[in-house]
């Protein structure tokens, strides 16, 4: 299975990342619309698309309203958008208010409320996080295989949603700061390096990507990758266009 990074930061895009955006090609599943979403045309390998959001922050949804790009680039039969029942009815009630944006993508909302199943026989589960707003997090399973996404939270390796993502072969995890910035992780309910690193250890995970990194931040080292490495060793820093087969 490929999963392919197309969005990798938080809050905004600067010059080399856009917002959240994860797309599983082979299975037609994105997970997080923020703006990596218009280059999902390019690399999709289904003719049916299901997105999966955890939130309904800006910067993880707006990419849904380039979902007309998105299908002339790369046809699609059908198009869902799943998630919790207030989210998406915060998506269509605002972001997709005739003022703001008139025209309909080419989508249905779908409310979570139970496991989705997945193309190959895999299966989607998803899991509160705690974020302002509330979030969710997503795994997602298949024979011999196995994925987690979790942003928008306060990492934390004693929080309920370590044992959802227990022993899962890849863990793509927020670090939007490096440690230095523990107290803005904090007051804005997003984690820093120290502890998304002891999630993924305690998690038993198998490798750990950092994804909805601080756009602000130097890109040379926007979290401090070896105190990531020293708790956890199999730890990359995600970075747009990246390709990673699990």
């Amino acid at each position: 299975m490929k999963l392919i990074l197309l969005g990798t930061a938080g809050y905004h895009p600067n010059e080399q990342r856009e917002t959240a955006c994860l797309l599983l090609p082979q299975c037609g599943v994105i997970l997080d619309a923020g703006t990596g979403m218009y280059r999902a045309g390019r690399y999709l390998e289904t003719s049916r698309l299901d997105v999966f959001l955890t939130h309904a922050h800006l910067d993880h949804v707006v990419g849904l309203t380039y979902l007309f790009n998105v299908v002339r680039a790369h046809p699609l039969d059908q198009i869902d958008v799943h998630g919790e029942e207030e989210k998406l009815r915060a998506v269509e009630e605002h972001l997709l208010a005739e003022a703001i944006f008139p025209a309909r993508p080419p989508c249905r909302f779908v409310p979570l409320t139970q496991e989705v199943l997945l193309p190959a026989g895999g299966r989607l589960s998803y899991f509160p996080v705690p974020h302002q707003g509330g979030s969710i997090g997503y795994r997602l399973d298949w024979p011999g295989h196995s994925l987690a996404y979790v942003t928008d939270t306060t990492a934390d390796p004693d929080a309920d949603y370590v044992e959802a993502i227990r022993g899962v072969d890849l863990l793509v995890h927020e670090c939007y700061f490096p440690d230095w910035r523990a107290d803005w992780a904090r007051q804005t309910g997003h984690s820093h390096t120290t502890p998304v690193a002891a999630v993924a250890r305690k998690a038993e995970a198998g490798r750990l990507v950092l994804v909805h990194v601080d756009p602000a931040a130097p890109e040379a080292d926007p979290i401090g990758l070896d105190v990531a490495r020293a708790i956890f060793p199999n730890t990359i820093l995600g970075e747009d266009l990246v390709e990673i087969d699990f």
